[in-house]
């Protein structure tokens, strides 16, 4: 799709540069170069790229799957007769009855159980979803609810010459996560969750509905914005910053949403961490790419891998994501 070979040659090396060795898609590519379609399927052909509503139907079709596949990872035996709320967040989908009835429906889950969709918040909407069920079981300690961050970016493939829309589509792929959130001592203990948006930054990151899918705008200032306004919470340092009063080097443990390299970098130097800190986030971010509210659960995940192991037990950790807004998402945690 790129005819200018200036571009082409920038493309190419932002490609090498990134930091993802693989991607993944529901849509299985085509291997051929001088193929027809992008994909196997046919979805997208040159010049019969679909449109939103043809990609919808896709959703609709496709998600439920992908979720179910998620919850078996998830090993629920015996366990989803007992939950009793659903959070669903995606901003890559948009179904009535939704996507989360139709979770429901393909999980087997108890049709009364409680849900809530987080719609359309981007890379951040992970810690949205575990803020809600974390209010939940707060407010009920019997409460189990199951969290299911569920994102198809490469649902929305734009056929365009434009640099910018191709280096924003380089770092998405398709994933889905599941968690459970409960008042058992085990895992991980979340607590204090804070937002901050920065200043002067609304366009930075947009996420719009077009005629031909979703269009992404990622700026190229979005991460010397982000190491600008981490180095300022960093020297604020008072109890209402990200940081909660506490130094960088207080968190032995830090799960950081693997929007991309320079995201990554920027998290890095504006902190001052040193360079093994962020090793899970830039081994999510090599191995899936950004899978928007999905990214952030996969680190945890490696986290929790670890806990006991590589990662000492109530070791103090920090997790932040980062999106439209341009705000970022925070919260605290605890290995148990």
């Amino acid at each position: 799709m790129i005819d200018d070979r200036r571009n082409a040659a920038i493309f190419k090396r932002m490609v090498g540069r990134a930091g993802i060795d693989h991607r993944f898609s529901y849509f299985v590519p085509e291997t051929d170069p001088d193929g027809f379609t992008a994909d196997t399927e046919g979805f997208y052909r040159p010049g019969q790229f679909p449109g939103t509503a043809v990609r919808m139907a896709r959703f609709e079709k496709t998600a439920p799957m992908i979720a179910e596949s998620a919850l078996n990872a998830l090993n629920l035996d015996g366990e989803r007769d007992r939950i009793t709320h659903l959070v669903v967040a995606s901003c890559t989908g948009f179904v009535a009855p939704g996507i989360d009835q139709l979770i429901v429906k393909a999980a087997g889950l108890n049709p009364g159980v409680e849900r809530t969709v987080v719609g359309f918040m981007g890379c951040y909407a992970a810690v949205n979803s575990l803020r809600l069920a974390h209010h939940f079981v707060r407010s009920d300690p019997s409460a189990r609810v199951l969290v299911v961050n569920l994102e198809l970016c490469t649902l929305h493939f734009q056929e365009t010459g434009n640099i910018e829309q191709l280096l924003s589509m380089l770092l998405f792929g398709d994933g889905c996560s599941a968690a459970l959130v409960t008042a058992d001592e085990t895992g991980l203990a979340l607590n204090d969750f804070r937002a901050t948006t920065i200043a002067d930054s609304a366009d930075s990151i947009t996420w719009r509905i077009g005629d031909q899918g979703f269009d992404m705008h990622l700026s190229g200032e979005v991460p010397g914005k982000i190491q600008r306004a981490l180095k300022y919470e960093t020297e604020r340092n008072d109890g209402d910053g990200l940081l909660r009063g506490l130094r960088p080097e207080d968190y032995g443990v830090w799960a950081v949403h693997a929007g991309g390299r320079t995201i990554l970098d920027a998290v890095e130097t504006g902190f001052g961490l040193a360079p093994e800190a962020l090793h899970w986030s830039r081994g999510v971010l090599k191995d899936f790419g950004n899978m928007s509210s999905a990214t952030l659960m996969f680190v945890l995940q490696r986290v929790l891998g670890q806990v006991g192991t590589t990662v000492d037990r109530a070791s103090k950790g920090f997790a932040v994501a980062f999106g439209p807004g341009l705000a970022a998402e925070s919260f605290r945690f605890t290995t148990v």
